[in-house]
């Protein structure tokens, strides 16, 4: 979701810098429509931060003891959102308003998060073993401590999300109510939560591979022309 958001804001900030360029010469603006473009995925992702903070099943999950990895994440989605809903404006209004400094700190936060994301994916690509491994330590803690309210909740939330149940899958399925309700049938083909967190992570890895790439070019063309549009606003000015 995260990167569908940041790929959408992208997009649109690009959009308007392409944009920009063409209406040069016809003279039609767009700035404030594309403005709220780029604005709507940051605050779209800021307010699944600020939900995921305050809902009452993701709560559960911030009130463990151990869990500072996804209360770290967390505060981590709420200021990417802030700061995406900064970039936007910027662009966006930068370019709207032909103004250099604008479009100057764009690049400048573009190119940030761009470096970000690349580390980010280098980090995770080596260290995918890892956590994979600790997300599995995460919820074996969390299942060991299930007759604690707060473990219970989060332990259900994960298990429903990742379709599976417990460490046996279908045996437990029978007489754990925190596993997702299946037909008799349905829960033989159960997975145990830790086969399931493999497979999950494992099968769509590729995917968010090729998501974080699609991202990274589309900023890389985002830097490219609001560079293009600076030099054409100095020229403009140096005509004057």
């Amino acid at each position: 979701m995260f990167m569908a958001l940041s790929l959408n804001l992208t997009v649109s900030c690009v959009s308007l810098l392409l944009g920009d360029q063409i209406c040069e010469t016809s003279g039609v603006r767009e700035g404030q429509k594309c403005r709220g473009n780029c604005l709507l995925a940051g605050t779209a992702v800021l307010a699944i931060g600020l939900w995921l903070h305050f809902d009452s099943q993701t709560k559960s999950i911030l009130e463990l003891e151990s869990d500072t990895k996804f209360y770290t994440g967390v505060y981590i989605l709420i200021g990417a959102g802030a700061l995406m809903m900064l970039v936007g404006f910027l662009g966006c209004c930068g370019a709207s308003q032909e103004s250099q400094c604008m479009l100057g700190l764009f690049f400048f936060f573009l190119f940030v998060i761009f470096a970000l994301e690349i580390a980010a994916g280098i980090w995770g690509f080596s260290n995918k073993e890892k956590i994979i491994d600790e997300l599995k330590e995460f919820y074996m803690d969390t299942y060991r401590r299930r007759t604690q309210t707060s473990a219970r909740d989060t332990l259900k939330a994960l298990q429903f999300t990742l379709n599976c149940c417990g460490l046996t899958g279908a045996v437990e399925q029978q007489y754990m109510d925190t596993c997702p309700a299946k037909t008799l049938s349905e829960s033989f083909s159960m997975k145990p939560c830790p086969d399931a967190i493999d497979y999950v992570f494992k099968s769509k890895f590729n995917v968010i591979g090729a998501v974080g790439l699609g991202i990274a070019v589309m900023m890389i063309v985002g830097m490219i022309f609001s560079m293009v549009l600076c030099c054409a606003i100095r020229r403009e000015r140096e005509m004057v």
